[in-house]
């Protein structure tokens, strides 16, 4: 089975107004400017909201209203997936070619890659191990899981990626993960350009 990460440069006070906002005008542009994706997403979980499970324009609504949330904690995988089309509209998709799809121990090849050019701030496998959804969102029990890479260690990460580059660390990288590593990298270029900016990621 495979695994994916989508991945986001994302504005937090924007992101930060959209989440508990009790706005209907606001949720209502949400929806019609979200709605192929909402519809989409409701297609691929089709047998979950059968049994239950809120749909994506009813999981929206409870991001936005800031509840209420599903008793049902096998529910709240959909909360993580609607907080990650709030990402959509609070900022930037990021180019995440190496790492969709991929299997096993990938994220850890790529962070050990990192190491290796002097990049030690920031982790892919954060955004596996992590949980950054708003405060009293449910935590999906499996996935998607969340994590964010904070404006501030963007910008040490980069500056270790640079000086790495001046004391001429070069390992010899297999040719993917050096790829991967330069994806990481160009993330980390967006993301030092404007201030506050920070980087979420999502695995599934």
């Amino acid at each position: 089975m495979s695994s994916s990460l989508s991945v986001f440069l994302v504005d937090p006070a924007r992101l930060n107004a959209l989440v508990g906002a009790a706005d209907p005008h606001l949720l209502r542009e949400l929806e019609e400017r979200l709605a192929s994706r909402l519809e989409s997403s409701d297609r691929w979980f089709s047998s979950e909201i059968e049994n239950g499970a809120p749909t994506a324009a009813e999981a929206l609504r409870a991001l936005v209203d800031g509840g209420p949330y599903s008793a049902d904690r096998e529910h709240a995988f959909r909360y993580g997936y609607a907080y990650e089309q709030l990402c959509s509209v609070a900022g930037w998709r990021l180019d995440n070619s190496s790492f969709s799809p991929f299997r096993g121990s990938w994220l850890d090849e790529v962070d050990q890659g990192l190491k290796a050019l002097g990049v030690s701030a920031v982790s892919v496998s954060d955004f596996f191990y992590g949980s950054a959804l708003p405060a009293g969102v449910p935590t999906p029990e499996t996935y998607p899981c969340c994590d964010e890479w904070s404006h501030a260690a963007c910008v040490t990460a980069l500056e270790q990626f640079e000086q790495g580059r001046r004391d001429g660390l070069a390992p010899d990288l297999d040719r993917e993960v050096a790829e991967a590593a330069s994806q990481v990298v160009s993330w980390l270029r967006r993301a030092v350009r404007t201030p506050d900016l920070v980087v979420i990621g999502f695995f599934y």
